[in-house]
């Protein structure tokens, strides 16, 4: 039968199941079949920290959300349009996120009263009306993949894992995505094992047929590429982009980088990463702590490369007198936290802005440290390249803070050319500098602008000097205990991170009116939802300004006099007031805090209100969001 075609500018998916249903190979799929498209998209990974969780259990569930849209888009979306539910756990544990009129797709082979009872269920939400206000689509998903692939002589467990490859083909139908991606990445992944592969092929095309022949879907969606930039594009996450980022500045610095690292969610990957690039000159050592991945990073810093470790917030707890050690000895090295819910071990799977804070304080004695954040998946690689430029040019550890919903979401990023990449000069110290005076080799002697120390490669005849955990006297870097020594090299230290201000562009401030009296400032991943929840109050027909951080330490020298240009200023943070702790401390404004901590990214629709609010008490305004029909529309979100 001929379906309809309806046009959508943007729409939102969810697909959820038990750990083991392959929830995030099938949205990571899903993912890449609308980056071949050509849409705009954002990605939100949704998993739980246990190993294997109790199958069939809410706190088993995982899930994948993918918002892919015809425009440019901010955000993975506050609410799905559309829920694929493998068990009913999954629909429980998703189904208060959805709107009225959402789409469920639902496999209905594990609705058995056993399934039912461990998701808490005391009826079969199936069979009586407590879905009527959703487009329900029950469909026995699994039942329908194994008569598909009964061919391939699999046993009943492997041919029903392939379920979510049918489901895959079914959305793929609905939303009019290339196949090709799907089947070429099936075909290379199950190459050694060709009965499992045609298995896969065989259940992502049927359930593509299925929704072609099937009287049960009558409509297909269709969502148009989005305008871009020429140039040459591919989708990545976070991580992957920081690593290329680390890798990039390797090669723009002319140093082999080294990353000392222990695993730990959710920064494994880039220690995954970065040990497939040894053509680039990486080395990495996978240590037996969290001290030694540091320690050894350091050690490689003093040898003249780049030292990297990589961690999340626990990990910097313990490498705290670590990093401390390279502070004084003002070597460089990037330390990367892939910030995490805590405290503790906490929420090892969620995503958090909590450990500013402690990049900022958490070591002993006067110990400062610049602090760049990104501000979403692609922009890691950027982030990256400056934490690496401000390390090696200033001779000092830097704090990289990403965060969970950075590293595993992912979004189109434009490959940039090399050349346009900064170039970042170690200016060794050579045997000119060993000096004629009498004195030897100064290694804490300065350099004019930037107060960065000499960097002295071990075995350059001349420049010996003497390294360690005690405090140095000045220039001659020798172990002083005086009280007037340690005074100056604290201030020195500190006044070397301060000078990093003077080589940071002027911050960028979006007030398209230039009559805000309101201006919502952020750092890292609250970058989307402050965009899309700015979106919206604009198109209300609100004047809201904009302005976002990568450089928390040392502030841009023009924040301050940015921040006395409004009446409010709204902070946006997933943290109890972390940002607006220090923007108060150091420019005396009132800064309104907007936080939430709940381990997932802030709502642009919640967002909005508060902002909505602010502007209201600025103004002396009513202000009502839900008067505008645009307001939903394509430049909101």
């Amino acid at each position: 039968m001929a379906k309809e075609v309806r046009q959508l500018d943007r729409v939102i998916i969810r697909f959820a199941g038990d750990s083991g249903d392959g929830m995030q190979l099938t949205g990571d799929r899903f993912t890449q079949e609308s980056a071949a498209f050509g849409n705009d998209l954002v990605t939100l990974p949704n998993f739980p920290a246990e190993i294997r969780a109790p199958q069939g259990t809410i706190p088993g569930v995982s899930s994948f959300q993918v918002h892919f849209a015809d425009h440019d888009i901010l955000t993975a979306g506050d609410a799905p349009n559309v829920l694929v539910a493998m068990n009913p756990a999954a629909l429980k544990a998703n189904l208060g996120d959805l709107p009225k009129g959402a789409t469920i797709i639902v496999d209905t082979h594990d609705f058995t009263k056993r399934n039912l009872d461990k998701a808490g269920y005391e009826a079969n939400p199936l069979e009586d009306d407590s879905l009527a206000e959703f487009q329900l689509h029950p469909v026995d998903l699994t039942g329908m993949t194994v008569e598909s692939v009964k061919e391939f002589g699999l046993s009943r467990k492997d041919a029903a894992r392939a379920k979510n490859m049918f489901a895959l083909g079914l959305l793929s139908w609905m939303y009019g995505r290339p196949t090709e991606t799907t089947i070429d990445f099936l075909s290379k992944r199950f190459a050694k094992v060709p009965d499992i592969r045609d298995a896969n092929i065989t259940a992502f095309k049927t359930g593509w047929n299925f929704g072609e022949t099937t009287e049960a879907f009558i409509v297909q969606y269709e969502v148009k590429p989005a305008p871009m930039a020429p140039g040459t594009y591919r989708n990545i996450t976070g991580n992957l982009a920081l690593a290329y980022g680390l890798v990039a500045a390797g090669v723009r610095s002319g140093l082999p980088v080294f990353l000392g690292s222990y695993p730990i969610t959710p920064a494994s990957d880039i220690l995954h990463e970065l040990s497939k690039h040894k053509a680039f000159g990486v080395t990495t050592f996978q240590a037996e702590d969290e001290i030694a991945g540091v320690g050894s990073a350091i050690g490689a810093s003093f040898a003249g490369q780049l030292g990297i470790t990589t961690t999340s917030g626990p990990g910097i707890a313990l490498k705290g007198e670590a990093i401390g050690l390279a502070v004084m000895t003002e070597l460089p090295l990037v330390v990367v936290n892939v910030q995490r819910g805590g405290p503790s071990t906490g929420l090892p799977t969620k995503t958090e802005q909590s450990d500013l804070l402690q990049a900022m304080f958490g070591r002993n004695g006067e110990a400062p440290v610049p602090i760049v954040a990104p501000s979403s998946p692609g922009d890691c690689f950027s982030a990256a390249v400056e934490a690496a430029r401000i390390a090696v040019t200033y001779r000092t550890p830097v704090f990289l803070l990403s965060d969970g919903y950075l590293a595993n979401g992912s979004e189109p990023w434009q490959i940039p050319d090399v050349e346009d990449l900064p170039v970042i000069e170690p200016n060794f110290a050579t045997s000119a500098d060993a000096g004629e005076d009498g004195k030897g080799f100064q290694p804490y002697s300065r350099a004019p602008e930037t107060l960065a120390r000499p960097w002295a490669i071990p075995g350059t005849p001349g420049l010996e000097h003497r390294i360690g955990g005690l405090e140095k006297g000045d220039g001659h870097g020798n172990i002083s205990y005086d009280p007037a020594n340690h005074d100056l090299m604290v201030r020195t230290r500190q006044a070397k991170v301060d000078a990093i201000a003077t080589s940071l562009p002027p911050l960028e401030v979006d007030d398209p009116s230039g009559e805000a009296k309101v201006l919502v400032l952020g750092w890292g991943s609250t970058y989307g939802p402050i965009g899309a929840g700015v979106r919206r109050v604009r198109k209300a027909g609100f004047n809201v300004a904009q302005t976002h951080l990568r450089h928390l330490n040392p502030f841009p020298n023009d924040l301050g006099e940015i921040l006395k240009r409004y009446d409010k200023v709204l902070v946006p943070e997933m943290n109890l007031g972390q940002l607006a702790l220090l923007l108060r401390a150091k420019y005396l404004v009132d800064v309104v805090g907007y936080n939430q901590v709940r381990g997932l990214p802030l709502k642009a629709a919640d967002l909005a209100d508060a902002i909505g609010d602010l502007v209201a008490q600025a103004e002396g305004i009513t202000v009502d969001l839900t008067t505008s029909p645009s307001v939903a529309g394509k430049e909101a979100n």
